[in-house]
């Protein structure tokens, strides 16, 4: 019996393992529920065996399933990086780079740095996707996109990491805050303090919990808001200071007559990474914007 899958089908059985769900799979390639339906019984009929099964929280593989994701994920990305070496040679680098990067380095220097390597590279298409940075680390595992770029806080065992910016957390405040007028701010200090969460934070959020615990504090913030602007306009009407990235939050606090001062602290320097499933499996066209990258390390000049 012939057991030939096509790559269509792979891919939905793919994006159904990962979503949980029929419905969303089909959402997520554009296709209506009963198509994917119909698509993956027939792949169940031509292997013999079930590959999904409906589960507690939604449809779920089977140990089959199971064998199918992990190798269909390493099909898929093969396939990718074959179309896009193929596509190289009609001159230059050329094709296409999906990258995931977390909330943190797309609020900073990361669409600057890739705007100056499309204007070097124009035949390359680069599409920036905003992950969590463990969702990042998640795409990069399964080969969903060929780089991701995340605080090296994360959890990357096993992905080749390149060292790509850093960051330094900063106190932000108004000039009148009692805090002001010190050169270097202890973390433990901000506690006494009301203060302005970012709901979005994600690691740092969870870093500055931690952090206050080890201390025997906790860290209550007077409010939690959805974004850095948000945030830097409720510190600017004098209801509290913020723990902020520099280089994310440096023109805004200018904008705004607020002052930052460098948390005092070792792990108060944040550095992120380029990660990548196998650096030697690259395309061209990926492996050509992970070393651009990687040479921008080191290379942005510190706010005040």
């Amino acid at each position: 019996m012939t057991r030939t899958l096509d790559p269509t089908t792979l891919r939905l059985f793919v994006s159904v393992c990962e979503e949980g769900s029929l419905a969303r799979a089909a959402e997520r390639e554009a296709l209506v529920p009963s198509a994917v339906s119909k698509r993956l019984a027939a792949l169940e009929a031509r292997l013999g065996v079930p590959l999904l099964v409906r589960g507690r929280h939604g449809v779920e593989p089977t140990a089959a399933g199971q064998v199918l994701l992990r190798q269909g994920r390493e099909v898929l990305a093969a396939l990718q990086r074959l179309e896009a070496d193929l596509d190289g040679f009609a001159g230059g680098v050329q094709g296409s780079v999906r990258v995931a990067a977390s909330v943190s380095a797309l609020a900073e220097d990361l669409p600057d740095d890739v705007a100056a390597f499309l204007e070097a590279h124009p035949a390359v298409r680069v599409s920036l996707e905003e992950r969590g940075s463990n969702d990042v680390v998640r795409d990069v595992r399964s080969g969903s996109v060929d780089l991701g770029v995340a605080w090296d806080a994360v959890d990357a065992r096993g992905l080749h990491a390149t060292p790509y910016r850093d960051d330094h957390l900063h106190v932000v405040m108004r000039p009148s805050h009692p805090l002001a007028r010190r050169a270097r701010v202890r973390f433990v200090d901000t506690l006494d303090h009301p203060s302005v969460g970012v709901a979005s934070a994600g690691l740092v959020g969870a870093l500055m919990r931690r952090q206050a615990a080890l201390a025997g504090r906790e860290l209550v913030h007077r409010m939690q808001v959805s974004s850095l602007d948000a945030c830097i306009r409720i510190v600017a009407a004098g209801l509290g200071l913020a723990v902020l990235p520099a280089q994310a939050a440096a023109v805004q606090v200018a904008a705004s007559r607020l002052i930052m001062r460098p948390l005092a602290e070792d792990w108060a320097l944040r550095r992120f990474v380029v990660l990548a499933r196998d650096a030697t499996a690259l395309s061209a066209a990926a492996r050509t914007l992970a070393e651009h990258l990687a040479g921008c390390a080191g290379t942005r000049a510190r706010p005040a």
